[in-house]
């Protein structure tokens, strides 16, 4: 017997359908049994809502049946779906793992889905295995054998602590013009040109360039960022020796900050990066008087990302740099139109990380919080 199934929603369901369906943020399946809920609680026929939702009349007449008989979220829930048998043993799932993880064969730089599959009918009973079965078997054990990623692996102890909560707490200070916080870097640049003339993009036709490129040179960018207020300066020079870094530190001084007390400095460890480089490039007295106004503050080594301007440098590549770019004169113009508009907007870094984040989340990194837990 075909039952006919009413449904009639509350108040708070509607909005409840109807601000998940405003998100969008949910599965297309469970977006459609909402969309069929609603039109079937307007007074729409099932024939309606099947046309209009773009699915079958069963889907209609399930999704009202397990409302009815149920409620609103097992209506929009998904049913268990029985599926064809699992190819591999659970005791064959660890021998996959155990392989992947493993060396690969002699002559291959790594394993490949395909290379697990013949292996795996290698060591089972099993006549074919797809690369398929493989994947999935190893995105459940959150595996790809034939991915590496390289990273600097920092050595955690009470120095690099020490550093890091350092950083975190200027960051964390109320904004004190007498006393800024500044994060410097740098960074290479290497200038490219055109061979051949790119070909503008029209209608239905993107923007062509050559695979083939020139090489001019290459650049440098020092980089500094004001914590607390929305104001960078992007310099660039031929070289990056202390005698360009104590340029810089000598503007950061006399042009950008002439009237704070103490300019507190962010950076990493390069060797450049030291009171040292002011006294090769200056008399001995005016070293002095610029760093009498200077406070050095390292971020721990292999620990960029707590220096606030590698966030800038990324946004600096990602909205200026990613292009062509030959001419120095012209990568000056570029940068310079760049950071003048973020200046303007008023653009910030917006820090999230703090000292007790970091005692939260990084237990372990705490040599005494480490021996509590």
């Amino acid at each position: 017997m075909n039952v006919r199934y009413r449904v009639e929603l509350s108040q708070a369901e509607r909005g409840e359908l109807a601000a998940m369906l405003s998100a969008g943020k949910h599965a297309a399946r469970k977006l459609k049994r909402a969309q069929i809920l609603l039109a079937t609680d307007a007074g729409s026929s099932d024939e309606e809502i099947a046309r209009a939702v773009a699915v079958g009349g069963s889907t209609v007449y399930r999704t009202k049946r397990r409302f009815v008989e149920g409620n609103l979220e097992r209506a929009l829930s998904e049913e268990p779906r029985p599926g064809a048998p699992r190819k591999l043993t659970g005791r064959q799932e660890a021998l996959l793992v155990a392989t992947a993880c493993a060396n690969p064969p002699q002559g291959r730089a790594r394993w490949t889905l395909e290379l697990l599959a013949d292996e795996m009918v290698k060591l089972t009973e099993h006549d074919s295995l797809s690369g398929e079965t493989v994947r999935r078997r190893l995105a459940e054990n959150d595996l790809k054998p034939w991915r590496r990623d390289m990273w600097c692996i920092p050595k955690v102890d009470g120095t690099y602590v020490a550093r890091m909560e350092d950083v975190l707490d200027l960051y964390a200070e109320a904004p004190d013009a007498k006393r800024p916080v500044v994060c410097f870097d740098e960074s290479p640049v290497q200038l490219i040109g055109e061979v051949r003339q790119p070909i503008a993009a029209r209608p239905g036709q993107l923007e062509r360039y050559d695979c083939e490129y020139r090489r001019n040179g290459t650049v440098n960018l020092f980089i500094f960022l004001d914590v607390h207020r929305p104001w960078r300066r992007v310099k660039v020079t031929q070289r990056r020796a202390a005698q360009d870094y104590a340029q810089c530190m000598r503007e950061l001084v006399d042009v950008h900050y002439p009237d704070a007390d103490c300019i507190r400095v962010v950076q990493d460890n390069l060797s450049t990066h030291s009171p040292g480089s002011l006294y090769e490039a200056f008399a001995p007295a005016e070293a002095r008087r610029i760093l009498q106004r200077l406070e050095f503050h390292y971020t721990p080594k292999h620990a960029s990302w707590l220096n606030m301007v590698e966030i800038e440098i990324g946004v600096l590549r990602g909205q200026c740099l990613d292009r062509r770019i030959d001419d120095p004169k012209r990568l000056v113009r570029e940068i310079n139109a760049w950071q003048r508009q973020r200046n303007a907007i008023g653009a910030k870094i917006k820090w999230m990380f703090t000292t007790d984040k970091a005692r939260r989340k990084m237990g372990r990194a705490y040599p005494v919080l480490g021996k509590e837990s």
